[in-house]
């Protein structure tokens, strides 16, 4: 169902863009667990409460992961099928993942960190418009 019609090729653009970032980001805290886990624990000590980093960080991982899968999925549906139900959820995911990021980070007072995140998000917002129509 390859096309090249607009929404189409935004759609899968955006499916594309949301497996890369979070496959890779999902995959780097599964594999280097115990070095996120360390470098979490220093930016969450000055935090006003304190919070238990790895199962915080292992929830982070997974939904990052599955985010990432099922964009990626559905980039393969969509060029193949036409189906939107894998991306939209993979989209879904991908804004519920970075949620949580932010939340961390502005818990953390890391304030530079958190402003990043907001053109990600938009990414999956966007995902989200496009593909669940």
């Amino acid at each position: 169902m390859l096309s090249l019609e607009p929404q189409f090729l935004l759609s899968l653009g955006v499916a594309l863009f949301l497996a890369i970032v979070f496959l890779q980001s999902g995959l780097d805290k599964i594999f280097d667990f115990s070095g996120n886990v360390a470098y979490l624990t220093e930016l969450f000590a000055n935090a006003p409460v304190a919070l238990p980093v790895a199962p915080l960080l292992a929830c982070l991982a997974f939904f990052e992961t599955a985010a990432g899968a099922l964009s990626a999925a559905g980039a393969v549906a969509l060029v193949f099928t036409g189906g939107t139900t894998l991306a939209y959820w993979g989209a879904i995911l991908s804004g519920a993942s970075l949620l949580m990021v932010l939340f961390g980070q502005r818990l953390a007072k890391a304030y530079g960190d958190a402003a990043v995140i907001a053109p990600y998000f938009l990414v999956s917002c966007l995902g989200i418009h496009l593909l669940g129509n």
